[in-house]
């Protein structure tokens, strides 16, 4: 199938060639792009653990001045592809919670005893309130922001050019993406031949929900909030 990935230029190149392995042409068209905070203030600490929800952070942290600070400091992630990024970036104690946010919540109460001090290396959108989940449970978080994700207002080429053409599919891995591609599909006059021509391959329900309400005409959504689910949902 050919299969547009609008995800940042670092993730879809990994993605792309997953895909090529299982005999998909996938089109790169990247609709954001990641912003690193090397001079994000992070505290004081002292931290029993730190926390990432993605990739990103790792790649964020690796240009941080405190970097060689933090290595010495175990590693909790939410899935295999944010604790593998840690650990590229020179962190040794490093776990994969293997699931999702609630996933990573239920790992922590299991390690650590409130009201342990974490670090939580968070983008400046989030899909959910993992600092509200662990402060629920008496530990103290210190979240801070070491990424941010800008949108571009309409398609990319590579695009808008699918649409106009031959495209079986789009995947999906956030719900903001989701959003943001249904904006740039509006904004670029391809609205209706975004809804009705592609298959919409999502991470997670949430994610497409904004898609179903949109009204896109083929939806489905992965067994687990993993890029292995969702590659198998391709086939």
């Amino acid at each position: 199938m050919r299969l547009l990935l609008t995800r940042p230029q670092a993730d879809a190149a990994r993605t792309a060639a997953a895909l090529r392995a299982h005999g998909h042409e996938p089109i790169l068209a990247p609709l954001s792009t990641v912003e690193h905070l090397a001079a994000a203030e992070l505290g004081a600490g002292p931290w029993t653990a730190i926390l990432v929800t993605s990739a990103n952070a790792a790649r964020a942290i690796a240009s941080h001045g405190r970097r060689e600070e933090l290595r010495c400091i175990a590693v909790l992630a939410v899935g295999s592809h944010s604790a593998q990024a840690m650990r590229d970036a020179g962190f040794g104690d490093v776990t994969s919670a293997d699931g999702n946010v609630e996933d990573l919540a239920e790992l922590v109460g299991k390690r650590l005893k409130p009201p342990a001090r974490l670090l939580y290396l968070a983008g400046d959108e989030r899909a959910a309130d993992l600092a509200g989940l662990l402060r629920a449970k008496n530990f103290t978080v210190d979240m801070v922001v070491v990424y941010r994700t800008v949108f571009a207002q309409a398609l990319p080429g590579e695009a808008a050019a699918a649409l106009h053409g031959e495209l079986d599919g789009v995947l999906h891995f956030s719900r903001r993406s989701a959003e943001a591609f249904l904006s740039a599909a509006r904004k670029s006059g391809l609205f209706d031949a975004a809804l009705s021509k592609p298959a919409h391959y999502c991470l997670s329900r949430r994610i497409a929900e904004p898609l179903i309400e949109a009204g896109a005409a083929k939806v489905r959504v992965a067994a687990r909030p993993d890029e292995a689910a969702l590659l198998a949902l391709c086939g």
